[in-house]
C-alpha cells in the first residue's frame, strides 16, 4: 500500500483517542515553530511566514471535501517529490468529511513538518470571529459519537496556532481572505493576531473580498470584514514587497478567478454542494519561476 492509500485508510478508521494524539502532536509542532521563528529554512514573524524559494502547491478552502484533497495530493505527486504544500485555510465546515480532512492535513504536518504550511481561514477564526453556521462540531459528533466533543475541543485549540499569511518576496502575498486595508508596515500584517481585536487587521485578512467596481473599502455583506478596491490591493502589495495577492475564501465556478487588473487571484479547491462550483483548482508555483500576474496564474492552475 502506498503512503497516500495508507493515509486515506487511516483517516477513515482512526479512533477518537488516536485522532486527539495526532492533534496534540501537530499543536506541539506549531508551537515550536512559532517559538523558534522558523519552519525549516522559512522565517516566521508573528503569524507571517516568509518563504525561501521552494516548489509550492497552493490549496484553499477544502471545507470537508476529502476527495478533492486526496486528488490534489495524488495529482501533485506530493509523496514522490519535494514540493511544499501551503494551505490557505478553511479545512472543515460545510462538508461531512471534515474530520477526515483534518486528520489527513494534520498527519501531513506532523510527518512532513517542513513541507506543510497551514494558514487559518475565517472558519478557523478566533472566538469572536467564527463563521456561522459552524458545523464542525456536528461532523465530529457524527464521526465519533459521544467522543466527538473531545475531538472537536482538541482541534479548536489549534486555530490560534495557525499562521495567517505567507510571503514570497518580490513575488506573492498569500492569505485566506483579503488584504488588511489599514496596515502601515509588514509588521502590522505579521502581528495582526496579536493586535486583534484592537485592530481590524486579522478580521480583514480572514474575511475581506476584492471588488472590481470599488475604490477604498466598504462593509462586507458577510457581516465581517470589508470589500476592498484595486487601490487598496496596490497599496498593501507595495508595503509587502509583492506583485500579486493569492487568496481563497470565495467560491469560483471554475475554481479560480482573477481580479483587480491581475493583482488578485482567488483559488477555491473544493467543489459541489453547498457552494455549487463545477470545478475545484489548485496552483503550482515553481521556485525558479518569475512572478506573474493573476491572469497568467489562472491559466497555469490545475482544475479538476
Amino acid at each position: 500500500m502506498d503512503e497516500l492509500n495508507w493515509l486515506i485508510e487511516a483517516s477513515r478508521t482512526a479512533k477518537a483517542d488516536d485522532f486527539i494524539r495526532l492533534i496534540e502532536e501537530a499543536g506541539a509542532r506549531l508551537v515550536e515553530e512559532r517559538t523558534s521563528g522558523r519552519v525549516g529554512d522559512h522565517v516566521i514573524e508573528g503569524g507571517l511566514v516568509t518563504l525561501v524559494p521552494r516548489d509550492l502547491v497552493v490549496i484553499s478552502d477544502i471545507h470537508g471535501d476529502v476527495e478533492s484533497l486526496e486528488f490534489i495530493l495524488r495529482d501533485s505527486r506530493f509523496f514522490e517529490g519535494n514540493c511544499t504544500l501551503l494551505f490557505l485555510g478553511d479545512y472543515g465546515d460545510r462538508g461531512i468529511n471534515s474530520p477526515e480532512v483534518y486528520y489527513e492535513v494534520l498527519w501531513l504536518k506532523t510527518n512532513s513538518p517542513e513541507r506543510v504550511l497551514l494558514l487559518r481561514g475565517n472558519h478557523e477564526g478566533p472566538e469572536d470571529l467564527m463563521a456561522m453556521p459552524h458545523d464542525l462540531p456536528y461532523h465530529m459528533d457524527m464521526r465519533f459519537g459521544e467522543d466527538g466533543g473531545r475531538v472537536y475541543a482538541s482541534v479548536r485549540k489549534l486555530f490560534d496556532l495557525l499562521l495567517h499569511a505567507a510571503l514570497i518576496k518580490d513575488k506573492y502575498l498569500l492569505l485566506h481572505g483579503g488584504v488588511p486595508s489599514g496596515i502601515k508596515s509588514l509588521g502590522d500584517l505579521a502581528h495582526a493576531d496579536r493586535t486583534h481585536p484592537r485592530t481590524v487587521f486579522l478580521q480583514e485578512i480572514l474575511w475581506n473580498d476584492p471588488e472590481d467596481e470599488l475604490q477604498g473599502v466598504y462593509p462586507s455583506p458577510r457581516g465581517a470584514g470589508n470589500l476592498f478596491g484595486e487601490d487598496v490591493t496596490a497599496r498593501v502589495l507595495k508595503i509587502a514587497g509583492a506583485k500579486t495577492l493569492i487568496r481563497g475564501h470565495q467560491p469560483c465556478n471554475n475554481g479560480i478567478r482573477a481580479n483587480h487588473s491581475g493583482m488578485v487571484l482567488t483559488l477555491f479547491s473544493r467543489k459541489g454542494v453547498p457552494y455549487m462550483n463545477r470545478w475545484g483548482a489548485y496552483l503550482k508555483l515553481g521556485a525558479a519561476e518569475d512572478p506573474v500576474d493573476a491572469y497568467e496564474l489562472a491559466k497555469a492552475a490545475t482544475t479538476f
